[in-house]
């Protein structure tokens, strides 16, 4: 190898080491953030089924929490943004009552969970 060529290739190493630590932790931070989506999903679909009193599921269909319910929009259809889940679950619309017993992170959770699952615009 030439001293010419022996000069660049020692140049990219030297590069690489500089950027594989950065590549590295935002690597990481991906992953994190990835677990905690899925956390933030699995606790949205928890509110949506269970959590809320009464039950988002027993009136509206969302497909991904298995939810059929027929007295209020589907879901799945109408795909509201997360604000608009939001304003609706703490001050009630039509014949929904507002969620007042659940807490401001609770209605965030469940409104970001309900707008990705129908894949509404964020």
């Amino acid at each position: 190898m030439h001293n010419s060529q022996q000069h660049s290739t020692r140049r990219r190493a030297a590069g690489w080491r500089r950027i594989l630590p950065a590549l590295a932790a935002g690597l990481c931070a991906a992953a994190a953030a990835g677990a905690a989506h899925a956390a933030d999903a699995e606790a949205g679909r928890a509110l949506f089924t269970k959590g809320a009193t009464p039950a988002c599921a027993v009136c509206h269909t969302l497909a991904d929490a298995g939810a059929a319910g027929t007295i209020g929009p589907d879901l799945d259809e109408l795909k509201p943004d997360a604000k608009r889940v939001a304003l609706a679950v703490r001050n009630g619309i039509g014949v929904m009552p507002a969620f007042e017993a659940l807490s401001d992170a609770d209605v965030q959770v469940l409104a970001d969970y309900v707008a990705a699952a129908t894949g509404a615009a964020q």
